[in-house]
């Protein structure tokens, strides 16, 4: 009857052991989840981090682009007001000077009527 006693005794701890055994799992596994979740939410908001670091690196080469196509645009124009300036420029320098050297054969031209009508009153 002892022996039954201490057998059924025996039960009763390794029953009570494999209660808290249990228990402990439920626990660790409860641990695990909740680690796996943090980690989870935690790799989520790193990779959303990530996402919105690169949309703003994205929207900063974008913007850098757009200026860079604003400048050389801007400096196309300004070399074609260049050029336009200076062939006009070099179109009334090109008038001018016809104007100046017809005026000038002009002048010329009366200046030695002039002094050949001088030259044919002195002989006269």
């Amino acid at each position: 009857m002892r022996t039954i006693q201490n057998s059924e005794e025996l039960r009763e701890a390794a029953v009570e052991q494999l209660e808290k055994a249990r228990a402990r799992l439920r626990k660790v596994e409860t641990e695990a989840d909740r680690f796996r979740v943090n980690g989870y939410s935690e790799i989520e908001r790193e990779k959303l981090n990530l996402i919105n670091s690169i949309y703003t690196t994205l929207e900063q080469f974008e913007n850098y682009k757009n200026e860079t196509i604003h400048f050389e645009q801007q400096r196309a124009i300004n070399q074609v007001q260049q050029r336009v300036l200076q062939q006009a420029l070099q179109g009334a320098l090109g008038t001018l000077n016809s104007c100046l050297n017809n005026e000038l054969h002009l002048r010329t031209i009366g200046a030695n009527i002039d002094m050949f009508g001088a030259m044919k009153e002195k002989k006269n």
